[in-house]
């Protein structure tokens, strides 16, 4: 019988097609890319970084030390080289050895390099305590220049910015993980990164945005921001909505939420489990929202007087109207809650007894420590801010949104960037990152009287701050007030907020701090029984003596801050239903305001 020697070339035949076809998708995509590119508008150069001057700044110091202090910078160096050189000769002595186990490691843990391969394979191994070693060594150089503290802060967030850009993850050839995923794939996971990078350029008019979450995921109205109310009110600066009651009788004072207009409203009512608002609902409260607009370029003359007179005093007036109370209970959330303590020292100015307590979430009023945003805040950002606006008549969101990503870059950069361009995945459906994504603009005035006078030169807790025909100073809050501060905010640093409570006039004063950040720690239901807060009724102390002597209480603060509320919210009458006042009930909430984009 003759031998058949004829060889299956099927699976040949069925990579040729895999690769060809690859190869239509690139070709596809990097026209698409090149598209996408062309529509990116230059960003003006004082918004891509710091002055020259800082870095010059930091040369000089340098060069000082060099000239004053030989000896240390000799110290100095001599002490990398030598871990450097140490490192790499035990690498080499192991290799010709045969052993191909990497040298011992002590260098500090570090999620980016959770990875296995990073500390069992050499090569990836050297790479990994190369990379943080002369990342110590950069930063104790920086640490240790003799510059004016507020600058040499600027210096080391800067470096840090560009240590962490370098790191060996951020690139194909040097991530293992990635590397794994493209063999595994053959290819098919770059070409999918490809496509998701093409994606986000688009979504983003030509601008490296990583998109956080899946877009087509989340729809406002339909699987997020679904707590039932009616829109009762909108002007030209905002919409008022008004929640259905969840309870047969509720307090007769209402609550009016002031959210930031730096996000959409919807942070307070992602889904039933987390909705702040469907929680205080039913806690037998009728709840008012207020949902800002988000501004184009015909708001540019729009300023923090047209936010409290058209936006604040209108909507305190209509909540008044509809409920029959001639006071109500408010809520200020960050930028809002700022606005908020120079609206009631306004009222206080003008007679004005409409609110009966102020709450404060995540809010600074005492700008003197400006935190780990402080760095954007001098005149070599703000003077380019300013320019800015002055041409467009609005902050565009993309400017607001990439200074906080780059605070916490790690998290909101580079981490997404590796899993969507390297790995190839799609975005997460997660309701908190697609809510990040969905910033808004601000009117130019606005933000730059915000940048200046409040930012910069702390008018509201100093001299005064300017509004509205009158100047307002932060004592001038007398109202019964609760503020809620997170203790690994970076935005609004619990510390300094803790500060301008105390430098408020009121008597009544309750601080409370949570744990976690800007946003978890005040989106934090009871029912997850995940992070805890600190309380402590001495208002007096120093903030790190207040911490230290308060008490640690497992949980959510939002009972504690509801039996404050409660006791500040008047007797149980009917629940009130949206539109039983005779107020026209313009649209279903979230209302139109929040889907702008």
């Amino acid at each position: 019988m003759a031998q058949d020697d004829s060889v299956d070339t099927s699976d040949e035949h069925a990579d040729l097609d895999k690769l060809n076809k690859n190869i239509e998708r690139i070709e596809s995509l990097s026209k698409r890319l090149t598209a996408a590119l062309a529509r990116k508008k230059p960003i003006p150069a004082a918004l891509q970084g710091p002055s020259q001057d800082l870095y010059l700044k930091a040369a000089n110091a340098y060069l000082s030390e060099m000239i004053n202090n030989p000896a240390k910078i000799v110290d100095h160096q001599i002490g990398y080289w030598g871990k450097t050189l140490k490192h790499y000769v035990e690498a080499q002595q192991r290799l010709v050895k045969g052993d191909l186990t990497p040298p011992p490691d002590d260098s500090p843990k570090d999620r980016r390099f959770s990875n296995p391969l990073w500390d069992s394979n050499p090569y990836f191994n050297f790479l990994k305590q190369q990379y943080l070693t002369t990342a110590e060594a950069i930063e104790t150089t920086v640490d240790e220049l003799d510059m004016e503290e507020h600058e040499r802060k600027r210096m080391e967030y800067f470096t840090r910015q560009i240590v962490d850009m370098l790191a060996p993850t951020n690139f194909l050839a040097t991530n293992p993980e990635a590397l794994e995923r493209a063999v595994e794939t053959e290819g098919e996971s770059l070409v999918r990164g490809l496509e998701n990078l093409v994606r986000d350029l688009e979504d983003h008019d030509g601008e490296m945005i990583v998109n956080l979450a899946d877009k087509s995921a989340f729809e406002v109205g339909k699987n997020i921001g679904t707590s039932k109310g009616s829109v009762v009110f909108r002007n030209r600066m905002f919409e008022l909505i008004q929640y259905a009651p969840s309870t047969e009788t509720v307090h007769a004072t209402p609550l009016l939420i002031f959210p930031p207009w730096i996000n959409k409203f919807y942070i307070l009512d992602l889904k039933e489990q987390n909705s702040l608002i469907k929680w205080v609902v039913d806690q037998g409260y009728t709840v008012f929202v207020v949902s800002w607009v988000n501004p184009d370029e015909s708001y540019a003359d729009v300023g923090l007087d047209t936010y409290i007179e058209e936006g604040y005093f209108t909507a305190i007036e209509q909540v008044k109207a509809i409920t029959d109370q001639k006071k109500i209970n408010v809520v200020g959330y960050c930028i809002a809650g700022t606005t908020l303590s120079i609206a009631l020292g306004l009222l206080k100015k003008r007679g004005d007894k409409s609110v009966n307590s102020a709450t404060f979430f995540t809010t600074l009023t005492d700008f003197s420590d400006q935190g780990e945003v402080g760095v954007f805040l001098d005149d070599d950002f703000i003077d380019g801010i300013e320019e800015e606006v002055n041409r467009s008549g609005i902050m565009k969101s993309l400017y607001m949104s990439r200074t906080f990503s780059y605070l916490r870059s790690n998290d909101l950069i580079y981490k997404p960037a590796i899993r969507s361009y390297m790995l190839g995945e799609a975005p997460p459906a997660f309701d908190l990152l697609y809510w990040n994504s969905d910033s808004t603009n601000l009117p130019g005035r606005m933000a730059v009287q915000y940048l200046r006078g409040l930012c910069q030169r702390d008018e509201l807790a100093t001299t005064g701050f300017e509004i509205c025909g009158e100047t307002v100073h932060l004592s001038e809050v007398t109202v019964p007030m609760c503020a809620i501060g997170c203790e690994t905010d970076h935005i609004a640093a619990w510390d300094a907020s803790y500060n301008g409570v105390r430098k408020m006039g009121s008597k009544d004063k309750t601080f409370i701090l949570s744990e976690s950040g800007h946003v978890a720690g005040i989106v934090n239901p009871p029912s997850k029984k995940k992070y805890g807060h600190y309380t402590n009724d001495d208002i007096t102390l120093p903030p790190q003596e207040w911490k230290a002597k308060a008490t640690f209480n497992e949980g959510s603060w939002w009972p504690r801050w509801e039996a404050w509320l409660k006791a500040r919210s008047g007797a149980q009458i009917p629940a009130r239903v949206e539109g039983d006042s005779g107020h026209e009930i313009l649209a279903p909430a979230p209302g139109t305001y929040v889907k702008s984009s």
